[in-house]
C-alpha cells in the first residue's frame, strides 16, 4: 500500500468511524480500522461486531493497492495532530504502516486484513429513501427514551416500524415512551417491526445532517444498512418482539393543560435542583389557570414554583420524574406544549400544540 491523501479527507471519515470502534475489545483486531486501497479509492471500515461503518474516499492518489488494519485511535490522533491542508503520505512497509508529512514520521503496528470481521451480506427485503433531516428528526425526537442495559433486551434499542403509511420510530424504557413518524412511500404491504440496537441508533444519528440530501435505509432479516453521503452504515437488528406500544398510549384523558414550553421547562428545571437526587420526583398541582410545582429532598430542603397555564378543569395533583418531563420538552420544538391527563395514577400524554407527528407518554410516580 502506498498513497497520498489530504488530512481533511482522512480525519472527517476517521472521526466518524472511531465512534463505532469500542475502547475495550475482546479481539485485538476490533480496536483497529481496516484500510483498503483499491480501484482509485480508499475504503476505511470500523466495527464492534454489532455495528459497522464504512467510508469510501475518492479524493486520494494511490500508487500501490493493498489491505491492512491499524490501531483506530492512534491513527486518528496522528492525522488530527497534523496541520490543516497537510498532504499525508501512507505506506505499508515490512508489515508496519508509515505515516509521513514533512519532517513528521510515524510508524504504526498492523494486523492482517484477513483477521478483520466482515458483516455478512443478506438480501434486502425493504428499502426506503427519505431526506436526512427527516430521519434525523425521528431519531432526535425519540432516542432519549431508549433503555440502557435493561434485562428486557428488546428495549435497549429503537423500533423502526414500517407500514403503508410510512416510517415510525418508537423508544421506551418502561417508564416513558417516545413516538415519532414520517409519511413516505414504503412499498410495504405487511407491517415490519425491526428493532435497531441503541449503539446503532446513536451512530446513525451522528452521520445525519439537517439537510434535504437523501439517505437510504435497507432492512434485511438480521441487519439494517444505511447509505448517507460517502458512508455506509450497517447494524445488526435485535432479535426480539417489541411491546405493543399502542396499548401504552393513554386515550381517555379528559383534562388538558396548555403551557408555554420554555417557561414550563424553566419551572421544572428550577424545582429539580432540590428534588431527590436518585428518584428526581416533583409534585405537580394543577388548578384553574395555574400549575404549581413542588420538590423536596431528604435534607429537608424544598422548592416551590408556579406558572400560569390554560387548565379549565378540576384540581389534580400528580408526581413525575422531573428528568423525564424535561427530556420531552427538550425534544419538542413547539412554542406551546399540551399535556393530557385523566387522574393521579394514569400516564400523561405530552405533545406539541402545532405539530402532531411526535407524541410522548410519561408514567406518574408516587411521592
Amino acid at each position: 500500500m502506498k498513497l497520498t491523501i489530504t488530512r481533511e479527507a482522512l480525519v472527517t471519515s476517521l472521526q466518524m468511524i472511531s465512534g463505532v470502534v469500542e475502547k475495550r475489545q475482546t479481539m485485538p483486531v476490533l480496536a483497529n480500522v481496516l484500510l483498503d486501497a483499491r480501484d482509485g479509492k480508499l475504503v476505511i471500515t470500523g466495527t464492534n461486531m454489532e455495528v459497522e461503518l464504512v467510508a469510501e474516499i475518492s479524493d486520494v492518489n494511490i500508487e500501490h493497492e493493498s489491505r491492512i488494519t491499524v490501531p483506530a485511535k492512534k491513527f486518528t490522533d496522528i492525522c488530527r495532530a497534523l496541520p490543516e491542508g497537510a498532504a499525508i503520505g501512507i505506506e505499508l512497509k515490512d508489515g508496519r504502516l508509515n505515516v509521513r508529512y514533512g519532517s513528521s514520521h510515524f510508524i504504526l503496528s498492523t494486523l492482517p486484513a484477513e483477521h478483520f470481521p466482515n458483516v455478512e451480506e443478506e438480501p434486502e427485503s425493504v428499502k426506503v429513501t427519505l431526506p436526512q433531516r427527516e430521519l434525523k428528526r425521528l431519531i432526535d425526537a425519540t432516542s432519549f427514551a431508549m433503555a440502557q442495559q435493561d434485562v428486557r433486551y428488546y428495549l435497549n434499542g429503537m423500533l423502526m416500524e414500517l407500514d403503508e403509511q410510512g416510517l415510525r420510530a418508537v423508544a421506551t424504557d418502561g417508564h416513558r415512551l417516545a413516538l415519532a413518524n414520517v409519511s413516505l412511500q414504503t412499498g410495504v404491504s405487511e407491517k415490519r417491526q425491526p428493532i435497531v440496537p441503541r449503539k446503532g441508533i446513536l451512530e446513525l444519528g451522528r452521520l445525519l445532517s439537517d439537510t434535504d440530501e437523501s439517505c437510504t435505509l435497507v432492512f434485511g432479516d438480521n441487519h439494517v444498512r444505511a447509505s448517507v453521503g460517502h458512508f455506509t452504515f450497517t447494524s445488526k437488528l435485535i432479535d426480539g418482539k417489541f411491546p405493543d406500544y399502542q396499548r401504552v398510549i393513554p386515550r381517555s384523558g379528559d383534562k388538558v393543560m396548555i403551557a408555554d414550553r420554555v417557561l414550563l421547562k424553566g419551572v421544572l428545571s428550577r424545582a429539580s435542583i432540590l428534588s431527590h437526587e436518585s428518584i428526581r420526583g416533583v409534585r405537580l398541582q394543577f388548578e384553574d389557570g395555574l400549575l404549581k410545582v413542588f420538590a423536596n429532598n431528604p435534607d429537608q430542603e424544598e422548592a416551590e414554583d408556579s406558572l400560569e397555564v390554560e387548565y379549565p378543569h378540576e384540581a389534580l395533583q400528580i408526581g413525575f420524574n422531573v428528568g423525564y418531563l424535561i427530556d420531552v420538552l427538550n425534544a419538542l420544538d413547539d412554542e406551546q406544549v399540551k399535556v393530557t391527563l385523566s387522574n393521579a395514577n394514569s400516564s400523561a400524554l405530552v405533545e406539541g400544540v402545532d405539530t402532531r407527528d411526535a407524541v410522548y407518554v410519561v408514567m406518574p410516580m408516587r411521592l
